[in-house]
C-alpha cells in the first residue's frame, strides 16, 4: 500500500471524525459555536465547548492513555480546559474519557448550578 495514499486516509478519517464530533455536539447541547479547530492555528480538535480541551480519536485500536497524555499536554499548553478524550470506532457510538477528578470538578459546578 502507498503509505502516502494511507497517511492522507488516516488524516481524512480523522477530520471527518471531528467534523461529526462537532456536529453532533452542536445539535445535542445547541451550541452553534462547537465547530472543528485548526490545527496551524493552534487550536483542539473541536472548540466551542467552555471549559473543555477535546481530543478526537476515530480509531478501531485506540491507547487510550497515549491519547488522555496528549490531550492533557495540549490542554495544558493551551489553557483552554480539562484534557477530554472523545472516540470512537467504526459503526459504534462516541465515547468520552477523562480524568476522574476533573468530571467530578464539573459535576459538582453542574449541582451547584442546579440548586
Amino acid at each position: 500500500m502507498d503509505y502516502k495514499k494511507q497517511g492522507r486516509a488516516s488524516r481524512n478519517k480523522g477530520a471527518q471524525g471531528e467534523r461529526e464530533l462537532a456536529k453532533i455536539l452542536s445539535d445535542e447541547l445547541g451550541i452553534e459555536s462547537i465547530k472543528r479547530g485548526y490545527v496551524f492555528c493552534h487550536e483542539s480538535d473541536v472548540i466551542g465547548l467552555k471549559g473543555i480541551h477535546i481530543e478526537c480519536k476515530r480509531v478501531e485500536k485506540l491507547n487510550i492513555e497515549t491519547a488522555m497524555e496528549q490531550a492533557r499536554a495540549e490542554a495544558e499548553k493551551r489553557k483552554d480546559g480539562k484534557p477530554t478524550l472523545f472516540h470512537r470506532r467504526n459503526r459504534k457510538g462516541w465515547l468520552v474519557t477523562m480524568d476522574l477528578a476533573d468530571w467530578c470538578e464539573l459535576y459538582r459546578k453542574g449541582i451547584e448550578h442546579e440548586s
